[in-house]
């Protein structure tokens, strides 16, 4: 005979203590609404590609690039590469960690100054 406060198995047909299935449940779901979840600590950051200045690269060669790699039009291009001019740096894409160090490596790879760098909060 089983006590107050002993697990039965399945196959015993008992149930734990007096409580009946149905309660069992009900105990279960009330657990699992209490939980509460902070979905901002599960989102990671996003990162950006800056590009730097430097006294070589043809700013012409910029935009070409910035066009190519990243599908921008030549206005937005052109925006980008005189941010980079006259500010000496330019943040010229912003996203997932992934796809930013292959933009940052296609980027270096054509000479340009490029680096990685997460979003602050």
């Amino acid at each position: 005979m089983l006590g107050v406060g002993r697990i039965a198995s399945p196959e015993s047909g008992r149930y734990h203590g007096s409580m009946a299935p149905d309660l069992l449940i009900q105990c279960a779901a009330k657990t699992v609404e209490q939980t509460d979840t902070d979905v901002r600590s599960q989102l990671a950051r996003p990162w950006k590609v800056v590009v730097h200045d430097d006294p070589v690269t043809l700013m012409s060669y910029v935009t070409k690039v910035f066009i190519e790699t990243f599908g921008y039009p030549e206005s937005k291009a052109r925006q980008l590469m005189l941010e980079v001019h006259q500010k000496g740096r330019s943040v010229v894409w912003t996203g997932g960690r992934e796809q930013a160090e292959v933009y940052t490596s296609k980027l270096q790879a054509r000479h340009l100054l490029a680096t990685l760098e997460q979003v602050e909060d």
